[in-house]
């Protein structure tokens, strides 16, 4: 009997993902368009964060947002409403994008003359991580009632993300909740990564997130 033979398909499929995700990141700098990659879990507060960033931001930088989403397109007329340019993405039950998908999101959109598009990805702490989508930045939010220990859990998710944004602070007290764990657990995960406390609905610490947005926008078009 002929030996079968055996076929590192995810390998593969990543290695081809890896290069088409740098190859649009390249246009994208070229083009001056900065793409960040919002990811958590469900419920942790994307919308809401992004509302306040486009009412904040929306007369400095051209904004731009993809939702995506395994149905529904309740997010993208949120955000529409607040100003933004908006794409839904229904990905067919993927808990993820990849570049190919993303680029096919861009072109649905159409980035000419944007400074900054936010890709809000499918609510998952694992298969997001995986993939590279072509983002300039990888932003991860973790909310207060997911508790301090999810570095732990979801190690990748972390590893990958270059801001950390921690939010629905205005209700950690309720919670078994410590800032001073999480950032000792993201530390574990990814040193270099910055943390951010955030409450989008009482505005705390939203002014260090809307200057991180400021300074890597200018840092990507220079």
């Amino acid at each position: 009997m002929d030996r079968i033979k055996v076929i590192e398909v995810k390998e593969d499929v990543l290695a081809n993902n890896d290069r088409a995700a740098q190859a649009l990141r390249d246009r994208l700098h070229d083009q001056g368009t900065m793409l960040v990659n919002l990811m958590s879990s469900p419920g942790s507060g994307k919308t809401t964060l992004l509302a306040a960033t486009l009412d904040a931001l929306r007369d400095e930088l051209a904004i731009g947002v993809m939702e995506a989403d395994v149905d529904s397109d309740v997010d993208a007329y949120t955000v529409q409403r607040h100003g933004a340019k908006a794409v839904q993405l229904h990905t067919g039950g993927m808990c993820h994008l990849d570049a190919a998908m993303t680029e096919q999101g861009l072109r649905e959109l159409g980035i000419e003359g944007l400074d900054l598009v936010f890709l809000e990805n499918v609510g998952n702490l694992i298969c997001p991580a995986e993939f590279d989508t072509g983002a300039a930045r990888k932003v991860m939010i973790l909310s207060t009632p997911e508790g301090h220990d999810k570095p732990l859990k979801y190690p990748l998710m972390f590893e990958v993300s270059d801001l950390v944004i921690v939010s629905k602070m205005d209700v950690a007290q309720h919670f078994d909740f410590s800032l001073g764990e999480l950032e000792k657990n993201v530390r574990l995960r990814n040193p270099n990564a910055t943390i951010l406390p955030v409450s989008a609905k009482t505005g705390e610490g939203m002014d260090a997130w809307y200057e991180w947005l400021r300074r890597e926008v200018r840092q990507w078009k220079a």
